[in-house]
């Protein structure tokens, strides 16, 4: 198990980050910064808190642990003068503020990015949207399902002959926290080296999720046609797809290369395979890819998973198992890595996790903090403002905190 170290630092030591954002995107962008070591405070509304707390299987808010580990929790109703006046002091003390409001909120709330900087010319404000903070969409609701929708991403993912398929999971959220988090420190590293101005990140969901496609454009521009879904196939290679062995489990192949395509027909004993006129270049395989994975799923399926695995393995090809969950837990790869692992939990006892996803050899991230109760760190915080004792508690009966 995986012990909490409160005490532990991390290359992030000394930032702090007022996290404002509900749900995922903005989650997923300052858990990144708070295990690496920055103080990311989430501020969030009294008795309601942040979305994600509601987000629960089999009634335990598993979103919330994993994506506000490391983090504090402070609630301040900021339609309270008094709470704004709090808010005040957190910036001047901040080195960014993290938002993801409809755009034009944080200036009805008399905090948009010229008061901000007013307040302290070197705080950065991260606002995450799902169109952006200008434009035609500004003010269109901005869910991830919307922008994986008309991105691109769900037309080109699923099979030809049926519906376009969304992903399992809150992908442009999580694209877009990944792309915000280094984003945020560009923007930080601009104020601390360069002796630059705090400045403005636009962050919608849409930008980050169109970029990973690829030359999507690109290749419009040259062919004039719009890609067909694929399954699992590829348009660059061949083969590449996922196949079912004798024992019903799947793999997945990816011989994307000239050289591991003839090592895979060497290694199935069908070496003719190379010099057939149907399959010579990747061009000819990718034109008759429908022979080609008729080939290549019949061998697979003479055997069982297990015996495929092993012959490509010792054969130096890219084969590898459609793994789930279960597979995972217990695979001995993960473990190795100590990819997933247990933390301590005060419901479960302990929580299996993802860990810190990049390993710095010096300054690595670490787990200092479960993930907040509601207010949890409310006197803690504020007592670092030097409000304690009596003027605490008539802040919580008037409702600021």
């Amino acid at each position: 198990m995986r012990n909490f170290k409160p005490d532990a630092t991390g290359p992030l030591e000394g930032l702090r980050i007022l996290d404002m954002t509900r749900v995922v995107a903005g989650n997923e962008l300052t858990v990144i910064l708070a295990d690496f070591g920055a103080d990311v405070i989430k501020i969030e509304t009294p008795g309601k808190g942040d979305d994600l707390r509601n987000w629960k299987t089999e009634g335990i808010s598993t979103h919330w642990k994993v994506y506000s580990r490391n983090k504090r929790s402070l609630t301040l109703n900021l339609r309270n003068d008094k709470a704004k006046e709090i808010f005040v002091k957190l910036v001047e003390s901040a080195d960014a503020v993290v938002e993801n409001y409809r755009p034009g909120t944080m200036e009805k709330m008399g905090f948009g990015p010229d008061r901000l900087h007013e307040i302290n010319p070197k705080v950065v404000l991260v606002r995450i949207s799902g169109w952006g903070q200008d434009g035609m969409y500004q003010h269109k609701p901005g869910f991830g399902t919307l922008i994986e929708a008309m991105s691109g991403f769900a037309a080109s993912n699923g099979f030809e002959d049926r519906p376009p398929v969304l992903p399992a999971f809150a992908m442009a959220d999580m694209i877009a926290g990944l792309t915000g988090a280094s984003a945020i420190l560009a923007a930080i590293r601009h104020v601390e080296v360069n002796g630059g101005k705090g400045q403005v990140i636009d962050l919608p969901l849409f930008d980050p999720l169109f970029s990973i496609q690829g030359p999507l454009a690109a290749n419009y521009k040259v062919t004039g046609k719009v890609p067909p879904r694929m399954g699992s196939r590829f348009t660059m290679a061949a083969p590449r797809n996922t196949y079912q062995c004798e024992d019903g489990k799947w793999v997945a192949l990816s011989a994307s290369t000239q050289g591991m395509w003839e090592q895979f027909a060497r290694s199935i004993g069908q070496e003719e395979l190379i010099e057939d006129a149907r399959f010579k270049t990747n061009s000819d395989r990718l034109k008759n890819v429908d022979e080609l994975d008729e080939i290549v799923g019949g061998f697979m399926k003479t055997h069982g998973r297990e015996y495929i695995l092993d012959h490509f393995d010792k054969a130096g090809i890219t084969v590898g198992p459609v793994s789930d969950i279960e597979d995972l837990m217990d695979h001995p790869y993960i473990k190795d890595r100590e990819i997933i692992v247990e933390v301590p939990d005060e419901e479960l006892g302990t929580l299996p996790m993802h860990t810190v996803t990049a390993r710095l050899s010096e300054t690595p991230g670490e787990f200092r903090r479960p993930a907040p109760k509601l207010g949890e760190h409310n006197a803690e915080i504020l007592g670092e403002f030097g409000v304690n004792g009596d003027e605490l508690a008539d802040l919580e009966k008037d409702g600021v905190i």
